[in-house]
């Protein structure tokens, strides 16, 4: 858990976007010979596949593949802590901030060979530092490995300290961390698959990863799938990432989700499927779909925007208004807001212009300077809302700080009135999958009624979709994990968490669905 968290903007965090590729090993020489089909430089294409991925995570990046540096340990940056090493026989690039800031065009020349992963970080276990930001590497007796991970693992520690007994050494305080280390001590007598296996039955909690070997690249989901990973293909390889939209980024075609609990190998005889455990049961975290996938992503054969634009239609249906124009909290507001549109019949028009060259939300010394910081990001369109009855829509609140300032501005500028509707139901418990919630007691519908938080706001009405609603918008509740709404989880809370610890699950909520 991040203690800065309070002083960051008003959204819930996901924890990180991953995307792997792997060709043919044969496609590498008869593109130097001219023949076949051209493949891109390695490097080039897991950037262009993460910069898709940048929503998922903005504190690092980095990638690994299996060609060996031109000059192994030597520096291609300007930072002398980021070094491009092939000490394991693979090249790895990573530093902090976002892809695009992490990586120069010298550094992706040197990014080659036929298998990649990359990584796209928010952290939520361990602290934002460089050695915490991933690919991982490592080695085993049958080579270097990788991994990338994606979610949140809850019987991380306790895993961490058996292979402490056993002689074990941990580098890192990721979770990732973990898994890396269970592969390559199974990958010894088993080979990496067994090993990937025998690594995703004995940890627990949320994860979409994936595993580079010299020759190998593999995918898994958990069990109840709360992490999205998706499959396609592209020339003669193969892709995973996090959301469709990085696949469509480097002119990849979709294959098909990973299912949940399966694995997935990739080698020179072809893609093939590992099934999971008799136990799976698809949970796909619902803020996959209301606010962390990009709208063009389409995630278990569910499209993101469409979901979205029938939660406004809904919500229009269940909390109607009387109001001149719809308007959106940019961006994740738009969709929804779209929809209550054409449900409502009332014009959709825009409120709110949003700076997009604001950069990333630090840590802001003062209220004054994080009201500073809303209003660069989010400035009111005077001349449309000067008089109106505005009706602005978002995805979720969180804590009700960013909604309160943006009323308010609203009324600066000479709104007349502000109804506010919210395309998912109130958060009022936390999540430890993968997702960077407050405190329980930070979460501001956890301790108030609607009503309250509309006063909290100063909203002139406020309504939230209701948890049926969200079902429908969905296809289907049981399929999807809504923890942060109804405080039921797929999995229960670690032992000493601060999920248990500090905030408590209420009676009749013992946490696990």
């Amino acid at each position: 858990m991040r203690n800065d968290m309070s002083l960051q903007d008003d959204k819930l965090h996901e924890e990180c976007g991953v995307c792997g590729a792997w060709f043919p090993p044969a496609s590498a020489e008869t593109e130097q010979e001219g023949v076949g089909p051209e493949r891109p430089l390695m490097g080039r294409l897991l950037y262009y596949g993460l910069l898709a991925l940048q929503h998922r995570g903005q504190e690092s990046a980095g990638i690994a593949t299996n060609g060996a540096a031109p000059d192994a340990g030597a520096s291609t940056s300007a930072v002398p802590e980021v070094k491009a090493s092939s000490a394991l026989n693979f090249t790895l690039e990573k530093g902090m901030g976002l892809v695009s800031e992490v990586f120069s065009a010298a550094k992706l020349e040197v990014l080659d060979g036929n298998i990649g992963i990359g990584h796209t970080r928010y952290s939520t276990a361990g602290n934002s530092i460089l050695v915490n930001a991933q690919p991982l590497t490592g080695h085993s007796k049958q080579g270097p490995l990788s991994v990338v991970h994606n979610g949140n693992l809850t019987n991380a520690d306790i895993i961490r300290e058996l292979l402490e007994e056993s002689g074990n050494l941990f580098r890192t305080e990721s979770d990732s961390e973990v898994i890396l280390n269970l592969v390559a001590r199974s990958a010894v007598k088993k080979g990496v698959a067994e090993a990937v296996w025998d690594a995703t039955q004995a940890i627990q909690g949320s994860f979409a990863l994936i595993v580079m070997t010299s020759d190998t690249m593999i995918g898994a989901r958990d069990r109840n799938g709360i992490r999205p990973l998706c499959i396609g293909t592209l020339e003669d390889g193969y892709l995973l990432a996090s959301e469709s939209c990085a696949l469509d980024a480097v002119g990849a075609e979709f294959l098909r989700d990973v299912a949940p609990g399966e694995i997935v190998v990739i080698n020179p005889e072809g893609l093939h499927s590992l099934r999971g455990s008799e136990r799976t049961r698809t949970q796909t975290c619902s803020f996959e779909y209301i606010y962390f996938a990009r709208p063009d992503s389409v995630v278990d054969g569910k499209s993101v925007y469409e979901m979205r634009r029938k939660s406004g239609k809904l919500l229009a249906r269940e909390a109607p208004v009387t109001a001149d124009f719809v308007a959106a909290v940019p961006d994740s507001g738009i969709p929804a807001a779209i929809g209550f549109s054409e449900e409502s019949g009332i014009p959709y028009g825009i409120a709110l212009i949003k700076n997009r060259y604001a950069g990333r939300s630090f840590i802001q010394p003062s209220t004054d300077d994080r009201r500073r910081t809303v209003r660069v990001k989010l400035n009111p369109l005077t001349g449309a809302v000067r008089g109106k009855r505005v009706v602005l829509i978002d995805d979720s609140i969180v804590r009700g700080t960013t909604m309160h300032m943006l009323i308010a501005r609203l009324r600066e500028v000479g709104a007349a009135e502000v109804h506010v509707r919210i395309a998912s139901p109130p958060v009022a418990y936390p999540c430890y999958f993968g997702i960077d919630t407050p405190y329980r007691e930070e979460l501001i519908s956890s301790h108030r009624d609607e009503e309250r938080v509309r006063r909290h706001i100063e909203a002139d009405s406020l309504a939230f979709l209701s948890g049926e609603g969200l079902a429908a918008a969905l296809g289907g509740q049981d399929a999807f994990c809504t923890g942060c709404f109804a405080g039921v989880y797929p999995v229960g809370a670690p032992i000493g968490s601060p999920y248990r610890s500090l905030n408590g699950l209420e009676a009749g909520h013992n946490g696990i669905q």
